[in-house]
């Protein structure tokens, strides 16, 4: 093991206030944003690590953070946090070890989705869950992510969502006039709540299906959060962008908290955000979608 790992053997060994000893690391597979690894130690315990540049201590703060708001819920199973800090090399996150299984135990997942989204905290002191938004910015995957604190939802989409990833997509090549028809959908946003006002929801904030999975006995498992607190209806928006949930899903969640009828309009304003991200991130035709997409929903204006 070199130094860095020797440094992160202390940080754990203080953390969970017992010795650890890495016995070997194994890098894993399937993430585009930081690298990760399952470590070993002398007692065949196994560690999910997360490293990325020091510079990205603070999108690990962050993460660290949201797995431990969503855990207040007691909805899903989320892995623990061990601790995480940064070498001179890198930045670290270091998380229990799951054994997850990929599939999606769909309706456990619908119903630990309804109750999260119903969670109230008690003995509000600190007025948790009253405004859209977070204590922390975050990242949704490498990109900045604002949660400003708004008692406006619609005033929360426009200034920390929308607009934030129209003016990255200007600086990555989105064309003027998508652009400039970004600006004029998000000056008409309240059109698409003239019957709807939602109330602040803890959220995952990037529920696509690559973040859900299941352990053996069917436990429905959520990870990578970017978390906040907004309209439920953008993790249910995120949950159809790229498909891996299926009818049984759904219709438990609304069984248990029904969505208001205006969704399946809203459902593509939400996920233009993605779309828009997704071009930041990738470049390619996510530009072409999010056009499309923000067409669609000027001629319902």
């Amino acid at each position: 093991m070199n130094g860095n790992w020797l440094d992160i053997e202390k940080h754990m060994s203080q953390a969970l206030d017992l010795t650890i000893n890495f016995q070997s690391c194994t890098a894993l597979l399937g993430g585009d944003i930081n690298n990760s690894f399952k470590l070993t130690d002398k007692n065949n315990q196994n560690w999910f690590i997360k490293t990325n540049k020091p510079n990205q201590l603070f999108m690990f703060e962050a993460e660290s953070k949201g797995l431990q708001a969503l855990n207040t819920s007691n909805s899903f199973r989320l892995p623990s946090v061990i601790c995480y800090g940064k070498t001179k090399q890198y930045s670290y996150l270091v998380l229990e070890y799951l054994d997850l299984l990929p599939q999606i135990s769909q309706k456990p997942t619908g119903l630990a989705l309804s109750k999260m989204h119903l969670y109230q905290p008690s003995n509000n002191k600190n007025n948790v869950g009253e405004l859209f938004g977070w204590e922390l910015n975050n990242t949704i995957g490498l990109t900045p992510q604002s949660n400003h604190q708004h008692k406006s939802w619609i005033r929360f989409w426009q200034q920390e969502r929308l607009l934030p990833q129209l003016k990255f997509a200007k600086n990555n090549g989105y064309s003027t006039i998508d652009y400039e028809n970004g600006l004029r959908l998000i000056e008409n946003l309240s059109v698409f709540f003239t019957t709807y006002s939602p109330r602040p929801s803890l959220l995952h904030g990037d529920l696509w299906s690559g973040n859900c999975a299941s352990d053996a006995q069917g436990n429905p498992i959520i990870f990578d959060p970017a978390v906040y607190w907004g309209d439920r209806e953008t993790d249910i928006a995120m949950t159809e962008l790229f498909g891996g949930y299926t009818q049984d899903f759904y219709d438990v969640y609304n069984a248990d908290y029904p969505l208001d009828q205006g969704y399946t309009t809203r459902k593509q304003l939400y996920n233009l955000y993605h779309v828009l991200n997704h071009f930041n991130l990738f470049g390619g035709n996510y530009a072409l979608q999010a056009a499309s997409m923000t067409k669609h929903l000027l001629a319902q204006i």
